[in-house]
Formats: C-alpha cells, sequence, structure tokens
C-alpha cells in the first residue's frame, strides 16, 4: 500500500516539475517572439523616408507614416487587432501597450543620445531614429509560475548608402 502512496506522490511531483519547465520554455518562447515583433515594428518605421524633406537634401522619417506602419507590424507579427488585442489565433491573452513610440529626427544633433528614464532606456544614436517601448505580460498556462510583465524595448536607425 505504502508503494502505491510513494508512487502517486512521485508522479505528482513530477507532473509539476514538468508543467514548471514547459511554463518556462514557453515564457521564453513568447518573450522571443514579441521581443522579435518590437524590432521588426522599429525597423520598419525608421525606413519611412519623408519625401518632401528628401526633395530637400535632408534625411527625415515620416511620423505618421512611421507610427501607421509600425502599429501594422505589430498586429500582423502577434496576431493582434487595430486595438492591440490578442486575435484568436495569438499565443498572447492580453492586450499590447505601446508605451512609448518615439521618433528622432533630423532637428537632433548627431550623435544623439536618447534617455527615457521612466523605462530607464538609454541609447547613442547616429542618424533619425524610432524608439519603441512595448507591454507584453505572458498568458500562463499551467499557473505553475507567477504572471510575467515585460517591457520590451526596441530602437531602429534609418538606414542609406553613402557614395
Amino acid at each position: 500500500m505504502y508503494k502505491l502512496v510513494l508512487i502517486i506522490a512521485m508522479m505528482s511531483v513530477w507532473i509539476t516539475a514538468h508543467s514548471i519547465q514547459i511554463e518556462q520554455e514557453m515564457a521564453l518562447k513568447t518573450v522571443y517572439l514579441a521581443k522579435q515583433a518590437i524590432n521588426r515594428a522599429a525597423h520598419a518605421a525608421a525606413q519611412q523616408l519623408d519625401s518632401s524633406a528628401l526633395s530637400e537634401g535632408e534625411l527625415r522619417i515620416d511620423e505618421e507614416q512611421a507610427k501607421e506602419v509600425a502599429m501594422l507590424y505589430l498586429q500582423r507579427n502577434l496576431h493582434l487587432n487595430s486595438q492591440g488585442e490578442p486575435l484568436p489565433a495569438s499565443f498572447l491573452q492580453n492586450p499590447v501597450k505601446l508605451l512609448v513610440f518615439d521618433i528622432v529626427n533630423a532637428e537632433q544633433s548627431f550623435p544623439y543620445h536618447y534617455v527615457n528614464t521612466a523605462y530607464q532606456y538609454e541609447v547613442w544614436l547616429e542618424r533619425p531614429a524610432v524608439i519603441i517601448i512595448g507591454n507584453i505580460i505572458y498568458p500562463q498556462m499551467f499557473r505553475t509560475i507567477s504572471s510575467i510583465d515585460w517591457t520590451l524595448k526596441g530602437t531602429a536607425q534609418m538606414t542609406y548608402f553613402n557614395d
């Protein structure tokens, strides 16, 4: 009889340990995919040239178009609707919050030291750039680890070629 109790106890310990491991692996995959989405959105936004400023020889990011493209990239990569809420196919369960969307344009002198003290983020920029900071909440499956709330940061500079 004691062997049966021991087997049941060991099975419950093994299942709990296995579910913790699976939960941690899924959390890491979630943060990896979300960070990639933030980086891609920042990169896409940084490539939106202001054509009227370019005709005058100035490299500027079109702010409206950059925000629109960044939101589209986040929606497509994270499977979100236009309000940032997850679609049924999304691996997320909670809305994604865009905390910061900053554009550093040509009115700054470069190299420019961008600092955001609210989110402890700083970066040196060599040319016009987009900074995105978003909040992602991990959707727990087994409830074996505590809730994880990430503040993910991404920066991309405008790319161009010097001849």
